[in-house]
C-alpha cells in the first residue's frame, strides 16, 4: 500500500493502529447495492488507489450526464424501466450518502462474507485486506466510502466506449504494481479490465472437477471471510492454502499462481 493510501486509511480509522497489509484480495462487485448510508457525499480523495481518481472523476461525470437521458441510460446500463431508480442514483453520485464498500455491495458473496457479524478487529482486517473490483471506481478497499450506483464491467458508455478500453491503460499498471500478495477472485468481466500477472487466481470447482457457477460467489465469500478472520496474514500461495484449510475450506494449489477451492 502506498504512503498516500496509508494516510487515507489513518484518517478513516482515527485512533486505530491498522496493520500494514501483505495480502490484497480482489473480490467481484455486485449488480445490487445497499441503498442509503451515513457517510458524507463522495470524496474521491478518500478512496484507496488515488492514481485512479482522474478516470473515476470522468466516469462519475459521464454517468451523471447520461442520467439526464433516461432512455439512453436504460440502454447503456442494460436495465428496464422498472429499474429507473438506478438512473436516479447515478444522477446523485456526488450528493448522495456513502457507506463503506463492504456494506454497499450485496448478494451471495457478501452474504457469505457477512461483514457485520465479524468482530471489530476482523472488520478492520477486512477493510484492509479485501478490495472490490468496480466498473465505476476501478478498485476500492473494503472500508472506502462509496455511494450507490449502477454500472457493470461489460457496459459501454456513449461518451467513452467500453469500460475495458477506459480502465485497462490505467488500472492494469496500478494493480500490477501492488506490492502485496494479490489473490484474484474477480469474475470474467472485471478480470478483463486489468491483468495482474503476479496474482494468484482461485477457481471454485466441485469434487468431480467441474467448475461451479451457481454457488461460485458463495464459496468466494467464505474464503474472504476466512482471510478477514485470520490473525495470520498469508504472504504467498502456500500460506493462503494453509489459512483456508484451517478455516475448514478445501483449497489446493494447482500451479505456481493457481489454486482450486473445492466444494462438496
Amino acid at each position: 500500500m502506498s504512503g498516500q493510501a496509508r494516510a487515507t486509511q489513518a484518517k478513516r480509522f482515527p485512533g486505530i493502529a491498522l496493520p500494514f497489509p501483505t495480502v490484497l484480495v480482489l473480490l467481484p462487485p455486485s449488480e445490487t447495492k445497499a441503498i442509503g448510508g451515513e457517510g458524507a457525499p463522495l470524496d474521491l480523495d478518500a478512496l484507496s488507489f488515488p492514481e485512479l481518481n482522474p478516470v473515476r472523476d470522468k466516469l462519475v461525470s459521464a454517468l451523471e450526464d447520461l442520467a439526464n437521458d433516461v432512455p439512453a441510460s436504460l440502454k447503456a446500463l442494460d436495465i428496464s424501466e422498472r429499474q429507473i431508480d438506478e438512473v436516479e442514483r447515478n444522477a446523485a453520485l456526488r450528493t448522495s450518502e456513502t457507506t463503506p464498500a463492504l456494506l454497499r455491495y450485496t448478494g451471495v458473496l457478501y452474504d457469505n462474507l457477512d461483514f457485520t457479524t465479524l468482530k471489530k478487529v476482523e472488520q478492520e482486517r477486512a477493510c484492509e485486506r479485501l478490495a472490490i473490483a468496480s466498473a465505476l471506481f476501478g478498485a476500492v478497499r473494503g472500508g472506502d466510502p462509496v455511494p450507490a450506483y449502477r454500472l457493470s464491467g461489460g457496459s459501454t458508455l456513449p461518451s467513452h466506449g467500453s469500460l475495458r478500453t477506459v480502465w485497462k491503460p490505467v488500472l492494469e499498471p496500478v494493480l500490477g504494481s501492488a506490492d502485496e500478495f494479490v489473490v484474484d477472485l474477480r469474475s470474467g468481466a472485471y478480470s478483463s479490465l486489468a491483468k495482474i500477472p503476479h496474482a494468484v487466481v482461485v477457481r471454485v470447482i466441485t469434487s468431480e472437477g467441474k467448475v461451479v457457477s451457481h454457488f461460485n460467489k458463495a464459496h468466494k465469500g467464505l474464503l474472504a471471510r476466512a482471510i478477514a478472520r485470520s490473525k495470520a496474514e498469508p504472504s504467498d500461495l502456500k500460506g493462503l492454502v494453509k489459512l483456508a484449510q484451517k478455516a475448514g475450506l478445501k483449497v489446493v494449489q494447482t500451479g505456481e499462481k493457481t489454486a482450486d477451492l473445492i466444494t462438496d
